[in-house]
């Protein structure tokens, strides 16, 4: 019997959508507003779906304070209250929540064992939310 299991997080972070590669003008077509050369904030709410059988001794399918500690830890550590352009994985890649949703689920996929990981959904606004399950590769 498999078992979803999702926990609901929040942290704020800014970004600016800009890339380098193209002109001035491309980048406030494609980004709009948010181009902003002085970026702007959101207050992300994240999803976190694991899966997995339920323990018969705890009757859960894992222990949600683990799964707490690592979000802690590995994801608001590194995230809240940040500027998202200023780090690393956005070296090369424009800080779009499509890319924060990829690079969180890559987080968690390649460190959190004590259930399988089936999802990362981020909200943005409440006009937009992103969703990512590991079935392709990113794209860099």
């Amino acid at each position: 019997m498999k078992v979803h299991l999702t926990r609901r997080y929040g942290f704020a972070a800014s970004h600016r959508l800009h890339n380098e590669a193209m002109t001035a003008e491309q980048n406030r077509d494609i980004y709009g507003k948010c181009n902003n050369p002085h970026g702007h904030g959101h207050n992300y709410f994240v999803e976190v779906t694991v899966s997995g059988q339920v323990n018969f001794q705890t009757g859960m399918v894992c222990n949600l304070a683990d799964l707490d500690g690592f979000v802690r830890d590995h994801i608001f550590e590194r995230y809240d209250h940040q500027d998202l352009n200023h780090l690393p994985e956005f070296a090369a890649n424009v800080p779009t929540t499509e890319n924060l949703c990829v690079e969180i689920y890559g987080i968690l996929h390649r460190g959190f064992s004590k259930a399988h990981l089936e999802k990362v959904r981020i909200e943005e606004t409440m006009m937009n939310s992103f969703e990512y399950s590991g079935e392709a590769p990113a794209l860099r």
